[in-house]
């Protein structure tokens, strides 16, 4: 166990690096800073003793290396187009995403799971059937097309919910949270919906099929043959073998949510790190634009990480195999 945990976190490191050079290498690219910096009556002189400021002067690796190093503390450098830390505009925008994701990732998982276990026990019905049909809009339509229907059904048509901005906000400590004022619950509902709709049909057709495969086992038909309940047979035994290989892509689509949100956070104007990276990209805010990605990809691996090490605790074929090619 402690030998796959360590590859799987040497692995992770090896990732981390490819994809922050990847993301360091493509923002030079995208634009020059400077001229955002500075005005159309610059001097050449003063191009040149800016790029010196910021370090632009300096080769590509002394710069990649400076930004791992510094990153790796914590430090992502300054804004050019806030001149703040841009650590601290993370620690801001942060609870706004977090909180979305975390409603979102919630809704997707137990509404997922609940309507595949449905359909699948209920497969004839006409209730499973119509869900199933339903479910195609969360898979057809795309993210921001959902986000502007409900905007226009909830917001403008019938005036029930705010259709952009996060409501009100309470500080607890250095946390903003909106769980605690009623106009922050009822922002959250919309673009919460919005983004784990796709998500949560995902779960749902998968958790389905793997749930209709499992009740075709023959350990199914003896625990029927025994005369448990029904109950008993679905949810003790077929749910439970069912939920194995759901926990891998259910962890895949919790990092898609965070990654997703970008989109989700510009249709409603949510003020999180998503809306922040899209502004960055228009005002060439390198440093921003940098720590955005490695964020994304810290929580990316770190969810995968954690999947692997849940599916290699739970399911004990892998241990088997892992002791025997040992």
């Amino acid at each position: 166990m402690l030998a796959y945990i360590i590859q799987r976190v040497v692995q992770s490191a090896l990732v981390l690096l490819v994809v922050g050079l990847v993301a360091f290498s493509m923002f030079r690219f995208v634009g020059d800073p400077v001229d955002n910096m500075l005005g159309q009556e610059r001097t050449q002189a003063d191009i040149e003793r800016l790029r010196e400021v910021l370090g632009l002067d300096q080769p590509f690796v002394v710069q990649y290396y400076k930004f791992l190093s510094n990153a790796a503390q914590g430090n992502f450098g300054v804004s050019y187009r806030q001149g703040r830390a841009v650590s601290e505009i993370l620690m801001e925008r942060a609870p706004a995403t977090l909180e979305l994701a975390a409603v979102s990732g919630f809704l997707a998982i137990s509404i997922g799971i609940a309507l595949g276990v449905f359909t699948a026990i209920r497969r004839n019905g006409v209730g499973a059937n119509l869900i199933m049909s339903v479910s195609l809009i969360g898979v057809s339509l795309p993210t921001f097309l959902i986000g502007i229907l409900l905007i226009y059904l909830f917001s403008v048509e019938l005036g029930w919910l705010p259709s952009f901005g996060r409501g009100e906000t309470v500080k607890i400590g250095g946390w903003s949270t909106g769980f605690l004022t009623s106009s922050g619950l009822q922002a959250l509902i919309l673009p919460s919906i919005t983004l784990g709709l796709y998500q949560m049909t995902l779960i749902m057709r998968l958790v389905r099929s793997e749930m209709l495969e499992v009740l075709r086992q023959d350990y199914i038909r003896f625990a029927r043959a025994r005369g448990l309940r029904e109950r008993a047979v679905n949810f003790r035994h077929a749910l439970k073998n069912t939920l194995v290989p759901v926990i891998t892509v259910t962890g895949l689509q919790l990092g898609s949510i965070i990654a997703f949100a970008i989109i989700t956070e510009t249709v409603f104007q949510w003020p999180g790190v998503g809306l922040l990276f899209i502004n960055a990209i228009q005002f060439v805010d390198i440093p921003v634009m940098a720590a955005y990605l490695m964020l994304i990809s810290v929580m990316f691996v770190g969810i995968n990480l954690i999947v692997d090490l849940l599916y290699f605790a739970i399911d004990p074929r892998l241990r088997v195999d892992r002791t025997a090619a040992h």
